[in-house]
């Protein structure tokens, strides 16, 4: 059923006005929930330096801590939980989540292994992987859709607070806890990076029981576009699951009669990536002289590369069995979601950059450490203040100017997103072949501000292009690409780089620009196209079978 903007109503059942004061306190609150998930996720980076040297691993093992091991885990489960968050509460989702990731983010203050460390990470991934598909969602019905660039710049200021927080907090805890207990006596013997692993996760607590608390919104309020309540969303949650997993897919496309088609591609696509995996894996362990096992499982021994390539290879099939899954199960989201030109290209252009980004800003501040003079907590918090500062001022001004030029011209936050990630890898270059700390920090400050700006119109985009019972599931998607490519490879190839090349950093993460190039010619395509698939929404998905 669909309203005009018009007689879209004010309100949803609970007293909730749209943009209003229970509205604005909800974008409060989900905002305070994506921090503690980046905060959770980031803190492992400055902790680096401590870690590698108390379990005795290289900085490749830390970047598949960092990216592919939590990554696999919080993009394949972002899937069923998007699923979740299109059919059932969403605040109780986002307070079961926060609630279980925080116990996760403190196991990790108990581990003395590579093991237990990455027992923790991928728990943490499983418990944030509704953050952002639920939170979206429900901001999506908290305001109009006037507003969309305002409210989800709202996520690139949580991921400012949560990865300053990450910088600052995590080196400012371990530091003070080392200096507190130097003569030993430390509580439960725990040392200043464990000690800032259990402290970090103590909010997370807090934001679950006011969460819980929060009134759900009508959904699709935000656009006048309303869908029957679902039936059964475990039920759905979990038909996604199975239907992604290696084996299991299989089962799926059995019990649905796929045609001859889908088996077959699914299977070349299985051999083909495993290949791959296994090529990748060898390749990479002779670029270094030394590669100590990261993972044993029996007699089974992986090194960190083997581990890299295994996780990577196992994301990319999962990709192919849930949009094959998608298809047999929901005909009109696959249409609109996998098949849609425009989303395409955003999900293209937000994967690759997200290899960018999370090459860089899983490795700058270590990179600050060593090789500018200073004490290593001071640098941290400076980096942390200029992270946060510039993380919410820049998205906050792109936010409202995305609003302003999409209501003036077609395509308009494109132009935004396209000015933003066109310059920033210019600016790049000036920050890491800074000579000094003082030019590297005023640098980053140009260079910071300009590429905070893509998130709210890339986001607002995407959301304008599907229909409000799938934002849950195209947020999980994004995130999956994203995390695959982005989480999987930048944090590993910075780090496989800096390994090779006898750690310069520097140069380490400039060469993850390589994918600039395509990024942008991504860009200029979809100020075309965006336009027009937005404007045929309705029309794909009523050919495609939706009720709309």
């Amino acid at each position: 059923m669909r309203a005009t903007e018009n007689e879209a109503p004010a309100s949803a059942p609970g007293g909730v006005k749209l943009g209003g004061p229970m509205a604005w306190y909800g974008l409060f609150l989900v905002t305070m929930t994506v921090a503690m998930s980046l905060l959770d996720r980031q803190i492992l980076a400055i902790l680096a330096p401590r870690i590698k040297a108390d379990l005795n691993i290289g900085d490749a093992e830390m970047g598949v801590l960092y990216g592919a091991v939590f990554g696999l885990f919080y993009s394949v489960f972002s899937l069923p939980l998007g699923r979740l968050a299109d059919g059932w509460v969403r605040t109780r989702l986002l307070s079961l989540s926060i609630f279980g990731w925080s116990i996760m983010t403190g196991l990790a203050g108990f581990a003395n292994s590579f093991g237990m460390l990455a027992l923790s990470r991928l728990g943490v991934g499983i418990g944030e992987a509704s953050s952002q598909p639920a939170g979206m969602s429900l901001l999506s019905d908290y305001f109009p859709k006037k507003q969309r660039g305002m409210v989800t710049s709202a996520m690139a200021v949580a991921v400012a607070l949560g990865l300053g927080g990450a910088i600052g907090l995590g080196a400012l805890i371990a530091d003070w806890w080392e200096n507190a207990f130097a003569d030993g006596g430390a509580p439960l013997g725990l040392k200043g990076w464990q000690a800032a692993f259990v402290i970090a996760a103590s909010p997370g607590f807090l934001l679950s029981f006011l969460l819980l608390k929060l009134p759900e919104p009508l959904r699709g309020a935000g656009d006048g576009v309303f869908s029957k309540p679902d039936p059964a969303p475990f039920r759905a949650s979990l038909d996604t699951l199975v239907g992604i997993l290696p084996g299991f897919a299989w089962v799926e496309f059995a019990r649905r009669k796929a045609p001859v088609k889908i088996w077959i591609v699914n299977i070349i696509a299985a051999v083909v990536i495993a290949s791959l995996a296994v090529f990748l894996a060898h390749w990479t362990d002779s670029l270094r002289p030394d590669n100590p096992i990261a993972l044993r499982i029996g007699a089974l021994e992986l090194t960190g590369n083997a581990l890299q390539w295994t996780i990577s290879g196992a994301g990319a099939y999962i990709v192919i069995c849930w949009m094959q899954s998608l298809a047999l199960r929901d005909r009109p989201a696959f249409s609109i979601i996998v098949k849609q030109p425009a989303i395409a290209m955003i999900i293209a252009v937000a994967a690759l950059q997200s290899v960018i980004n999370y090459g860089v800003m899983s490795w700058s501040a270590v990179y600050a450490i060593q090789n500018f003079e200073g004490a290593q907590t001071t640098i941290a918090v400076q980096f942390s203040i200029l992270i946060t500062v510039l993380g919410i001022t820049g998205p906050l001004i792109a936010g409202l100017a995305s609003d302003w030029m999409n209501q003036r011209f077609k395509g308009g936050r494109i132009y935004l997103a396209l000015f933003a990630l066109g310059v920033s890898p210019f600016l790049a270059f000036a920050v890491f072949k800074a000579p000094t700390l003082g030019g590297f920090f005023s640098w980053f400050v140009v260079y910071s501000l300009v590429l905070t700006m893509w998130i709210p119109p890339i986001y607002a985009s995407m959301l304008d292009l599907v229909l409000p019972r799938m934002r849950g599931m195209i947020m999980s998607y994004y995130i999956l690409m994203m995390t695959i490519t982005g989480m999987g490879l930048g944090p590993y190839a910075v780090g496989m780089i800096s390994d090779v090349n006898e750690g310069n950093l520097g140069d380490a993460i400039l060469n993850v620009y390589w994918v600039a190039p395509a990024i942008i010619t991504l860009l200029v395509a979809l100020v075309w196209r965006l336009p027009k698939d937005e404007a045929m929404l309705a029309e794909r998905a009523r050919e495609a079978g939706e009720p709309v």
